[in-house]
């Protein structure tokens, strides 16, 4: 068609042959893109739900009684850092819980926009879908673990295994993220706008992980690449948009990939396999 030109993307040169678990859809299959009771809302209809004195469970449940009453924006008051809130929404929605919450927050989600004006503790959006998190504070151990779409944001300092086993999506820190972050990554991209601790990126098996201060150690198959100019104007709109202070440029981020010395790892000989894990 004339006049059309090849838009160039930051990850162009990705190679995603063999080992890809990338899909296509059909367009007309849409049907089959929305879960059994998703409701429609008005973002502009807004409640608040608050917390004092019910259970995880009891508060999920109000989430949902208030999605189906057509509520596109629900505030949660006094979440007391309780374990499980909000998990498990599959559906458009702008949900704000001022305060901090316990473990496994927010745990499969798909679809929404979520803005925690407190702290996190482990597993915060764990095997989060689709969608936008926003942490204001700082995040425990296990920060994204398995994710697989969407952004999941926290400003502050990141624990350790950040984004481990992580399948797609971005997970960007504003802060220093802990040991292992990375560990087992199979696709998406880690930001971290300051340090690392040790074994960075340990076993990761495809993904891209940029650092803006230094990573302590790198893990097991953990490699350096090079940045390119598409990749640092994504990474400036990312941050850009996460709304977060960013003492380092975009191009003096550095990159790390997997080596890809573990795809064969069955098939090398005894001295080598010790020889990448050594």
């Amino acid at each position: 068609m004339a006049g059309l030109t090849k838009k160039t993307s930051a990850f162009d040169d990705e190679n995603l042959s063999g080992r890809s678990q990338k899909l296509f859809f059909e367009v007309t299959e849409e049907e089959n893109f929305t879960y059994y009771g998703n409701h429609e809302v008005d973002f502009n209809k807004r409640t608040s739900i608050d917390c004092e004195g019910i259970t995880a469970h009891d508060l999920n449940q109000k989430i949902r009684d208030a999605i189906k009453k057509g509520y596109g924006s629900i505030v949660i008051k006094n979440p007391g850092a309780k374990h499980s809130l909000g998990v498990g929404i599959l559906n458009k929605l702008n949900l704000i819980f001022e305060g901090s919450l316990g473990y496994f927050g927010i745990g499969c989600i798909d679809g929404p926009t979520v803005r925690i004006n407190g702290r996190v503790g482990w597993s915060c959006a764990e095997n989060m879908m689709s969608g936008k998190v926003v942490v204001e504070n700082n995040a425990g151990s296990c920060f994204g673990a398995a994710l697989r779409g969407g952004d999941l944001i926290v400003k502050g300092d990141a624990g350790a295994r950040t984004g481990i086993d992580m399948k797609g999506g971005t997970i960007l820190i504003g802060g220093n993220a802990g040991a292992y972050t990375g560990f087992m990554m199979q696709r998406g991209r880690i930001i971290v706008c300051g340090n690392v601790n040790a074994n960075m990126g340990d076993s990761m098996y495809d993904g891209i992980i940029f650092v803006g201060g230094e990573p302590h150690s790198l893990g097991t198959d953990c490699v350096q690449g090079e940045l390119n100019e598409h990749e640092v104007r994504w990474l400036e709109q990312k941050i850009k948009n996460a709304e977060i202070d960013c003492k380092v440029p975009a191009s003096k981020f550095k990159k790390y990939v997997a080596g890809r010395m573990l795809w064969n790892y069955d098939n090398l000989e005894p001295a080598e396999k010790k020889g990448i894990l050594g």
